[in-house]
């Protein structure tokens, strides 16, 4: 069956850094566009970024651009999320989801999705 599974999360200062991984299996890897996804304590689960099958499509939620980045790597079956200068505002569960076709924003589209891990920024 198909799995996703997170790792990488955890509690870090404001200022640091946390690589987010997922790890794929169960699906033809190249064939899925791969998302991360989170969900704020107390809020609905939102957008964090996209990345094509090739990587040369990704997209990024305004809040995190020029501070997280997605890479995928298709030989491994993993997509990665590098966080950096993490914010209090970026405590939340992190889903990684994969979706058939083009990357989208909008998690309806999302077929398949992880158990989540939790990362904590702290003052």
């Amino acid at each position: 069956q198909v799995q996703l599974v997170e790792s990488g999360g955890g509690l870090v200062q404001a200022g640091g850094s946390l690589k987010l991984s997922c790890g794929v299996s169960g699906l033809t890897f190249i064939n899925y566009a791969m998302a991360w996804f989170r969900q704020p304590p107390g809020k609905e689960r939102e957008f964090v970024a996209t990345i094509g099958w090739n990587g040369a499509l990704r997209q990024y939620t305004d809040s995190v651009k020029g501070r997280f980045t997605i890479s995928r790597d298709n030989a491994k079956h993993t997509v990665s999320l590098q966080m950096n200068n993490l914010k209090p505002e970026d405590t939340a569960v992190y889903y990684c989801a994969a979706r058939s076709g083009a990357p989208k924003n909008d998690s309806s589209t999302y077929t398949f999705w992880g158990q989540g891990t939790q990362v904590t920024v702290s003052t």
